[in-house]
């Protein structure tokens, strides 16, 4: 047996020559009970054990580690197929693909804790996401210094406070939680927390419209102790460090932006069987054959083929990442968009409980609430157009 299989199924599944065939047997699977997670809200815990069955939990974990090493445009491309048959889950797979990216390049972190992490992904499953969003302060990305708190003892860190659309909370092995120390100027940034560390406690209120298997509840920390090297990547707030890079900026625009555009792949394809297998008693054919259907069809292909042509030119590195917002808010809306058509063509049948492209509708709105949202990336591109001419006018 080679050393790589000894490692893990990863290697196995990702260099095989089907692989975008196995990801479209896996989106296929992972659709059959969609419904089922929509309805109860509940972990996808069966999809998350196929997925590790496949390697597909660690496919970003280096292959050194025992991982997959997967480049960010063979990360889309498992991001898409899975999201196209059960969004949550993939959603939930995108926070780990980007905590593991780039874990191991990460200087801030001890190298004991980035291999441990990484060793439970491969081994294990295991998933981490970053808890960062306050009910007082709403998201950091609008500036702010986080409410929850890390007390400096001689025995390690302390940590209390909580931290809302926690996703994949029941899911997790390891939350990044975004805390501050209790110095006078603090140190800011995320100190890594196990699951099974005492004080703890999740409450069950996450009861989205959409995406609702992502599990996003609140999680309370109550006197969390934790080891003192478990302060991974922190700074003073008085000179703060950018969390993300340029290019970590471009895998979550990149990632995220591909969750709604399987959801709308998804909504197509229920649109394009549905128009084929309904034969209304007065026209003798499959509305299929109607140019205003067939029009529609060609819209909502149009727009997927704009969002493909930008996802994979930014994911194989052909477009700036300075623009990665802007593919994020094209890609978002046309996806909106898509299912929104297929909603108007589908009339009373689109809208009904007993068929998915009203859970399609649910989940495809929920793109706009990721960060960077739409306000925030026309304000920013905004800037930018009016800093350059004054840049020009002063050179």
């Amino acid at each position: 047996m080679s050393h790589s299989s000894k490692q893990s199924p990863v290697l196995r599944s990702v260099e095989a020559a089907n692989f975008e065939a196995l990801l479209e047997h896996l989106s296929v699977q992972l659709g059959v009970d969609a419904h089922t997670y929509d309805e109860t809200g509940a972990f996808p815990k069966d999809n998350f054990k196929l997925l590790h069955d496949h390697g597909l939990v660690a496919f970003t974990v280096p292959k050194a580690l025992g991982g997959g090493g997967a480049s960010l445009a063979q990360a889309r491309k498992a991001i898409s197929a899975i999201a196209k048959g059960e969004p949550s889950t993939a959603l939930i797979l995108v926070m780990q693909y980007l905590q593991h990216a780039r874990l191991q390049e990460n200087p801030n972190w001890p190298e004991a804790l980035r291999l441990r992490v990484a060793h439970d992904a491969v081994h294990d499953g295991a998933l981490i996401n970053a808890l960062r969003v306050e009910p007082e302060l709403g998201t950091p990305a609008r500036g702010g210094l986080p409410a929850t708190v890390a007390r400096r003892t001689p025995e390690g860190w302390w940590i209390s406070g909580r931290k809302i659309y926690s996703t994949g909370s029941h899911g997790l092995t390891w939350f990044s939680v975004w805390a501050r120390s209790d110095d006078e100027d603090p140190l800011v940034g995320a100190w890594l927390v196990h699951k099974d560390t005492p004080g703890i406690q999740i409450i069950e209120d996450w009861d989205h419209l959409g995406m609702r298997a992502t599990c996003s509840h609140e999680v309370a920390f109550d006197n969390v102790l934790v080891p003192l090297d478990h302060a991974v990547s922190v700074s003073r707030w008085s000179t703060p460090q950018p969390e993300l890079d340029s290019d970590g900026f471009l895998w979550m625009s990149v990632l995220l932006a591909s969750v709604y555009d399987g959801v709308a792949q998804a909504a197509r394809d229920w649109l394009v069987s549905w128009l084929e297998a309904r034969k209304p008693s007065n026209l003798g054919a499959s509305l299929s054959t109607l140019a205003r259907f067939q029009e529609t069809v060609g819209h909502i292909d149009t727009l997927l083929y704009a969002n493909r042509s930008l996802l994979d030119a930014a994911a194989e590195g052909h477009s700036p990442p300075g623009n990665a917002a802007q593919l994020k808010y094209l890609v978002t809306g046309n996806a909106i968009r898509a299912v929104e058509l297929a909603i108007e063509a589908s009339g009373n049948p689109g809208l009904s409980r007993q068929n998915p492209l009203q859970r399609h509708y649910r989940d495809v709105l929920c793109s706009r609430v990721h960060t960077p949202q739409n306000d925030a990336v026309l304000r920013d591109v905004g800037r930018a157009v009016f800093a350059q001419r004054q840049s020009n006018e002063h050179s």
